[in-house]
């Protein structure tokens, strides 16, 4: 069995968003758009047709995906001040001189940071002025948190 996805209410509030975006506006366009490329004529060779019919295969897609992962979500309560959680906006020391602002989210987007990969997973569960160690595909580095907020 697969562990659920952890999601604070406002990343699932961010999907559930999304998906009535898909499911309404998005579909209807989608719709409308395959509705007038049947009027062209022969569908074999209708380029619009069948570009219609792909975008409305991606958009479903989607819908499903998203509707998948808010069924199996565990909501989870907002991350503290204290101690990196899911929803923690991070900013950490890359041991080279650098220094990143990372959220640890299973939503996605950018500046984000999934809790399963190496750097969301060494995070959680930190504190200000760890160093954890990161298992990344490239090699193994160190990271400093320096904020949490």
């Amino acid at each position: 069995m697969v562990d659920p996805e952890r999601l604070t209410s406002k990343q699932a509030a961010e999907l559930r968003t999304e998906l009535e975006e898909l499911e309404g506006p998005r579909r209807t366009e989608v719709v409308a758009a395959i509705k007038k490329a049947r009027e062209f004529g022969d569908l074999s060779e209708n380029f619009e047709y069948h570009a219609a019919k792909n975008e409305q295969g991606l958009l479903e897609a989607r819908i499903r995906t998203l509707r998948a992962r808010l069924d199996g979500a565990e909501i989870v309560e907002d991350a503290s001040g204290n101690e990196v959680g899911i929803g923690s906006v991070v900013d950490v020391d890359d041991g080279h001189g650098g220094t990143m602002t990372v959220e640890v989210s299973a939503v996605g987007g950018t500046g984000t940071v999934s809790p399963t990969s190496p750097l969301g997973a060494a995070l959680l569960g930190r504190a200000v002025g760890d160093v954890v160690e990161v298992q990344a595909p490239r090699g193994v580095w160190q990271a400093t948190i320096l904020r949490i907020h």
